[in-house]
């Protein structure tokens, strides 16, 4: 892709208008590649050059979609289900573009779910060794005490290793039998809340993820999506950066 003054990429990918963006510039406010840029003819390729704007990065391809997904229970986490159930085609099918989803959620898993074009930044995104931090809140079986919670935070011998979450804490009062915690971790590995909270004898009846890295779902109903904003873009490319940087 042939390259283009950065005023210009700043204010076609909405940071500010092309004045603006020139006075972002002059104030060393703008940084491509890790240097500081003050000169206006300074040119970039919006493809290549990572470019941030006061020290949070910029999406200055505008090809690129993030979607934010509320998943309902009932519809699995791929693209073409063969066992014909509802998959997230019945979402990506609005979008002109090809969007993927970033990770999973189990069929029975509600909540927050990115959908993206972006490959570079789902891979990292989704990676388990990225650890990216994530919050749920559990519906479990039976009356959760104290040192239950406790055991949580301390750590759980589970079939492939130990695991602690990062915090619980419990959400009201348990009723009819039942308890509700919401539990953040950083663990990548398959269905780990569901099988961390069956280690200890409280088996998961309702799951919904309500929070991922830096994104949460906010008021976004069962089924519903929307772009995320720019503040949030930037939010997950300073993940994916941060991430890149902890793996080299």
């Amino acid at each position: 892709m042939p390259t283009e003054r950065l005023q210009k990429v700043l204010a076609a990918a909405g940071v500010a208008s092309r004045r603006a963006s020139e006075n972002l510039i002059v104030a060393g406010k703008v940084t491509v590649n890790g240097t500081v840029v003050t000169e206006l003819g300074s040119r970039v390729d919006p493809e290549v050059d990572k470019i941030t704007v006061n020290g949070a990065p910029i999406q200055v391809d505008v090809s690129m979609r993030y979607i934010m997904l509320n998943k309902p229970t009932g519809v699995v986490s791929t693209l073409a289900d063969e066992n014909g159930r509802r998959d997230l085609t019945e979402y990506t099918s609005q979008f002109d573009e090809r969007l993927y989803n970033v990770g999973r959620l189990d069929a029975e898993t509600s909540g927050l779910l990115i959908l993206t074009n972006d490959g570079a930044i789902a891979h990292v995104l989704a990676h388990p060794s990225f650890e990216v931090t994530k919050t749920y809140l559990a519906k479990v079986e039976g009356e959760v005490t104290p040192a239950i919670l406790r055991q949580l935070k301390m750590g759980v011998d589970l079939e492939d290793g130990p695991i602690a979450v990062d915090s619980v804490a419990m959400k009201g009062e348990p009723s009819r039998g039942q308890s509700i915690l919401e539990l953040t971790l950083h663990s990548g590995r398959n269905r780990i809340v569901r099988r961390l909270c069956a280690a200890v004898g409280h088996p998961v009846v309702e799951l919904h993820r309500k929070s991922f890295g830096p994104l949460t779902l906010g008021a976004l109903g069962s089924g519903a999506m929307r772009d995320l904003s720019k503040v949030e873009v930037s939010s997950i490319l300073a993940l994916a950066g941060d991430s890149e940087g902890d793996t080299a």
